[in-house]
């Protein structure tokens, strides 16, 4: 009866912690640009684009897709850095926990 109820304790921490790590990560900013900078994408440490930068001088009626792809690239790299931030946050709670590496993927 004493595992369980040590175990219990241990999955509430967890629980708190990924609450924590969460917050967290809700707060952190992370940017993807393209164009060498000319367009640039904000986002949390979630992945949720907050902002998008564009320099006017990349605004071509003319050539609108390329616009459009350097937008996706940018957006590709803010959520790219957002997931890595996220699995890094990860790591360090589990670590904190004794739980070495986890098996399995953050859900974002």
């Amino acid at each position: 009866m004493t595992d369980f109820l040590k175990m219990m304790q241990q999955a509430q921490e967890m629980t708190g912690k990924l609450q924590e790590v969460q917050d967290e990560l809700g707060r952190l900013t992370v940017t993807g640009a393209s164009g060498g900078g000319l367009v640039k994408v904000e986002a949390d440490g979630k992945g949720t684009v907050k902002r998008v930068s564009i320099d006017p001088s990349v605004v071509n009626p003319g050539d609108v897709e390329m616009l459009e792809d350097l937008i996706a690239v940018a957006v590709q790299e803010a959520q790219k850095k957002a997931k890595e931030a996220g699995e890094a946050e990860m790591k360090k709670m589990a670590g904190g926990l004794g739980l070495g590496g986890l098996p399995f993927k953050l859900p974002f």
